[in-house]
């Protein structure tokens, strides 16, 4: 019970720095500037996480969680740090990278430790729960965010729980016993390598390609050169793992049906809900004209109903060890709120937009635990670091890369609609207006202002009183422009969730093991029913 509380302080601490940030970082990205580079942000982070958690995962197993836990949060708590110090977005982007190391270390060792200690059917409660831990920070984070944000200056968005990251330190090194090297097993140099390239370009080709500064059509050389060393690599990779003898991933894995399905199905779900957790928050702000602490108490219900969601799902799945139906469900819920989201507009009220995010938090909190317990499952116990992060790792590609597609549909459907909206050269004559004046109503158009409210109150009010109504009539078409291109971005995520339902009708459902089920008391230390003695067997090589 001490190493669980251990563990879910560290993933607390790596979770609220995630969730503070959404909701905040419209007001950064209007304060440093590089609306055109916001996804890079978050891509890096989840491109430099999706690395570490795979690798990670095949440490683990052999040098035991503690060390990784440890270094994990050190690092993490240095990307956070100079996060805040970032002078620009560039540096903001490598700081985040840098934080993205330590979030995969500890998202990889923390979900593994669950099953060294618990049998599946017992894990599902804990899993859950666990869960439920990003469904809290859900809540805290974007409150926190935003009132940091609206009183404070932004740099303390990244510094405000460094000391929680101390005191989680400080627990994982008192309260996480250390376990001795797995002896025989060596680290597979050549593919972590070749696996870290394929991850790598795969994620820059989807975060690289779409418009604007800094990007490339999808047909340019670049990033069908990316496409094709990830091809290589991929190749070369699976080459590799097929000779080495404890290969970083091992392929036999994915001749397990449950194991591919699962990933599968975790990847789309990662993919589709990045159209809420990053967008809500742009429409919110920049749509409505909401503040960040406002938008984050909008956002607030979604967390909290999701937060019950996993508590629930955790605790069905223990007391009757199903969980195909329960993941169906709560995808096929997920992708009706994701819809419903795709109809909402500058007049939609906001208690209905509330009421849409809660039926996404209903389907999410139902559906996320599901897909990490059944890799766990499905494999053996020398597997269980490698299963667990491969479960990780596909979700990370699917935020990353939808991020990049979603990210594409919103560029593309936002430059189609501004040209569809200011075909005629202008708005209220502006082709008519001094060249001063046309800069300025000219500045009104970049969507970049609608995420800073003061700052657009601040442009407008600065314009002579009989350009205001024009400014404002401009500012209105702006926002509809906005709101459109949100909005089908909301309606790709939902067909996304869509694929997801159909992969996951073809989870093949086998029983969660438990205690009474493996056919042993647990109490037994010299039983193979119990988890702590085979657990001690394992990590000592036997």
């Amino acid at each position: 019970m001490t190493i669980m509380i251990a563990i879910m302080v560290a993933m607390f601490f790596s979770a609220i720095n995630q969730t503070i940030i959404g909701v905040a970082m419209p007001r950064i990205i209007a304060s440093l500037g590089g609306m055109d580079y916001y996804t890079w942000v978050i891509t890096t982070y989840l491109l430099t996480m999706a690395v570490a958690t795979i690798l990670v995962g095949k440490l683990s197993d052999i040098y035991g969680r503690k060390p990784f836990l440890l270094g994990g949060i050190g690092i993490f708590m240095v990307g956070a740090f100079l996060s805040g110090l970032s002078a620009d977005i560039f540096q903001l982007i490598i700081f985040r990278g840098i934080t993205g190391i330590g979030g995969g270390m500890i998202m990889s060792t923390a979900f593994t430790a669950v099953g060294d200690l618990y049998l599946p059917r017992e894990r599902a409660r804990w899993t859950g729960l666990m869960s439920g831990i990003f469904g809290i920070s859900s809540v805290l984070g974007p409150l926190m965010g935003g009132f940091l944000v609206d009183h404070f200056d932004w740099h303390w968005v990244f510094w405000v729980f460094l000391p929680l990251g101390i005191v989680a330190f400080a627990m994982i090194f008192k309260l996480f016993p250390k376990t001795a090297k797995r002896e025989g097993e060596s680290i597979d140099y050549i593919g972590s390598l070749f696996l870290t390239v394929t991850i790598v370009s795969l994620l820059l080709a989807f975060s690289l390609a779409g418009e604007g500064p800094g990007k490339y059509a999808w047909s340019s050389w670049q990033i069908l050169g990316l496409f094709g060393l990830t091809a290589v690599a991929l190749a070369v990779f699976v080459f590799v793992e097929s000779k080495v003898k404890t290969p970083v991933l091992p392929l036999s894995l994915f001749k397990n049906d449950i194991v591919t399905v699962s990933n599968i199905a975790g990847f789309l779900l990662g993919m589709g809900m990045m159209g809420v957790m990053i967008y809500a928050p742009f429409f919110i702000q920049g749509v409505k004209g909401i503040s960040p602490s406002g938008s984050g108490y909008i956002m607030m219900p979604m967390s909290i109903v999701m937060v019950f969601a996993t508590t629930f799902a955790g605790n069905f799945m223990t007391k009757t060890g199903k969980y195909k139906g329960l993941a169906i469900m709560g995808l096929s819920i997920t992708a009706l709120g994701i819809f419903l989201l795709s109809s909402i507009g500058p007049a939609t009220p906001v208690y209905v937009l509330v009421s849409y995010l809660c039926i996404i938090g209903i389907g999410l909190g139902a559906s996320m635990p599901v897909f990490s317990l059944t890799v766990q499952n499905a494999v053996s116990f020398r597997e269980l670091g490698v299963a667990s992060a491969s479960s990780q790792l596909f979700r990370s590609l699917g935020n990353t890369m939808g991020i990049g597609i979603l990210g594409a549909v919103m560029s593309s459907r936002m430059a189609s609609k501004m040209q569809e909206s200011f075909a005629s050269g202008g708005a209220g004559g502006m082709a008519e207006l001094p060249p001063e004046q046309a800069k300025q109503f000219g500045s009104l158009m970049n969507p970049e202002n609608l995420l800073d409210q003061p700052r657009l109150d601040e442009m407008i009010g600065g314009m002579p009183a009989d350009l205001r109504p024009v400014a404002e009539q401009l500012v209105a078409s702006v926002r509809e422009v906005f709101s459109d291109a949100l909005t089908t971005t909301f309606l790709a995520g939902a067909i996304i969730m869509v694929v997801a339902i159909i992969v996951a009708v073809f989870l093949r459902a086998i029983p969660l093991v438990s205690a009474m089920s493996a056919g042993k008391p647990a109490a037994s230390p010299g039983e193979k029913g119990n988890v702590k003695a085979e657990t001690a067997s394992v990590q000592n090589g036997k």
